[in-house]
């Protein structure tokens, strides 16, 4: 995902900063990190307040199994809602729920 789209998709919440991050790139919102785009894939923070919102929007959350110990590891990132994609009102809510998530986180 280029950093055009990428900033096109934040619009309703307000200009965006992009960095690398994790081998990808790091989403911010007025020095709060309010996504990351992995492999790909633009992934929403959450946290356990908005995560049952996505949750029920059927999204699902970046886990990965860790090198060292083998067990499922869950990060406070998620998918988006496809229909958020096409419709920049309703991606505007997700990315204001993402951007509170990271008040909330203190990051």
């Amino acid at each position: 995902m280029d950093n055009e789209r990428i900033a096109e998709l934040f619009e309703g919440l307000g200009p965006v900063s992009i960095r690398k991050l994790f081998g990808g790139k790091g989403i911010y919102f007025d020095g709060v990190i309010v996504a990351i785009v992995l492999r790909g894939e633009l992934l929403l923070k959450a946290d356990v307040e908005s995560a049952p919102d996505f949750e029920a929007a059927g999204c699902r959350q970046w886990t990965y199994t860790g090198s060292r110990h083998g067990k499922l590891v869950s990060m406070p990132y998620w998918s988006i809602p496809d229909s958020a994609f096409d419709d920049p009102d309703e991606m505007a809510v997700w990315a204001r729920r993402a951007y509170e998530a990271g008040l909330r986180a203190g990051k």
